[in-house]
């Protein structure tokens, strides 16, 4: 008589959020809704506070379903250094992946949140320049 043996799969979670990984949430002191970065995460991996890439202010985060609110990122086009960008714009870059336009520096530069960190980018550059 042959014993059969059943195989048990756990069912192993993988996080669904990571510390650095951006989401939608509407800041308070900016007055408008913008990515901000998860910076830390409960035990259990839901998201407990993040922070806001242009004014810095940190808060905690609310899930979608209980804000009642359900948008997805769009996005955005891809990047290129000849457009003309302005603030709260959202974009594709080929090396950096996925990021947020935070800010205006100086008339041909832009801060740039990616998912690692915030990048300095040109932008409104000629065509042949």
């Amino acid at each position: 008589m042959e014993k059969q043996t059943s195989i048990v799969e756990e069912n192993v979670e993988k996080p669904a959020f990571v510390v650095g990984e951006r989401v939608e949430k509407f800041c308070i002191k900016c007055k408008e809704e913008r990515g901000h970065v998860i910076a830390s995460l409960t035990k259990r991996g839901k998201i407990s506070r993040v922070s806001c890439p242009k004014c810095g202010t940190l808060g905690t985060f609310k899930t979608s379903a209980a804000s009642g609110t359900k948008r997805k990122l769009d996005p955005g086009a891809p990047y290129d250094q000849t457009r003309s960008y302005r603030a709260g714009q959202t974009m594709v870059h080929p090396t950096f992946g996925q990021g947020e336009v935070t800010a205006l520096i100086e008339p041909l530069k832009i801060d740039v949140l990616f998912a690692d960190r915030i990048r300095r980018l040109i932008h409104a550059q000629s065509a042949n320049h």
